[in-house]
């Protein structure tokens, strides 16, 4: 008799995915960490292929895989426009197919994968925020790979998964603000210095400075910026201009 998979631990696969979020650098990197973590957790009975499903605006996208042999399996799946992840995705709902050979529905691409050497489809949803939804899907290479304590367990692994990548999704963003923050503020910088050049070498007030630095980003086609950025380091004869503010 095959030996059973052991229970899931939600606390301690909760635990892991939020190690994978703080040990990752980006949102990319974590989804292929996803991809193999649960590739790894949900193996049992035969070789498991995990790939993750972005469905943004009608189009789906492969964004992480466990196994360079999934993208061909998802990409069949997106030509033929519909299968069980996208159906998974849309629905909200698991989608089991334990024996490709005998599924009816999706005969075009049932047919495709199991001529691949997959015998068994596993997709779970993984409900996001905002525009986009997300898909786990679980390939086999057996027909009945997975038992009904092997589907609960990719469900509840799933809805852990879906938390993890809510919150790389928001430390992401978060990363992005800073990054466009501290744009503005060494735009801002570059702008300042310019105008006070300007003022000194004209003579003239803070406006008329800002008119003639505007005039001649007008002119030139040039961000307003950039042209300031020109104006000191010509002056400076250092092209770099350092902002300091605090973190």
């Amino acid at each position: 008799m095959a030996q059973q998979p052991k229970p899931l631990q939600t606390t301690a696969v909760a635990e892991q995915l939020q190690d994978l979020v703080l040990q990752c650098d980006d949102v990319e990197e974590l989804l292929n960490e996803l991809a193999a973590f649960s590739a790894a957790r949900l193996s049992n009975r035969g070789e498991v292929l995990c790939g993750v499903t972005l469905l943004r605006h009608r189009k789906a996208t492969t964004v992480a895989f466990s196994d360079v042999r999934v993208l061909p399996l998802d990409e069949m799946q997106y030509g033929f426009g519909d299968g069980p992840c996208m159906t998974s995705i849309r629905e909200a709902a698991t989608i089991h197919v334990p024996n490709l050979h005998d599924e009816t529905r999706w005969p075009d691409y049932t047919a495709a994968a199991w001529a691949q050497g997959i015998g068994s489809i596993l997709s779970v949803p993984l409900p996001l925020e905002g525009e986009a939804d997300a898909g786990l899907n679980i390939y086999s290479t057996r027909t009945h790979a997975y038992s009904s304590e092997d589907i609960e367990t990719a469900e509840t692994y799933a809805g852990q998964a879906s938390k993890a990548l809510r919150l790389a999704v928001r430390v992401a963003q978060l990363a992005d603000d800073k990054k466009n923050l501290t744009a503005a503020m060494e735009s801002r910088t570059a702008i300042d210095i310019a105008i006070g050049a300007i003022m000194a070498q004209n003579r003239c007030s803070q406006e008329a400075a800002f008119k003639i630095l505007k005039i001649a980003s007008s002119t030139r086609n040039v961000k307003l910026r950039d042209v300031a950025t020109s104006i000191v380091a010509s002056l400076s004869k250092d092209p770099n201009i350092f902002t300091h503010f605090d973190n």
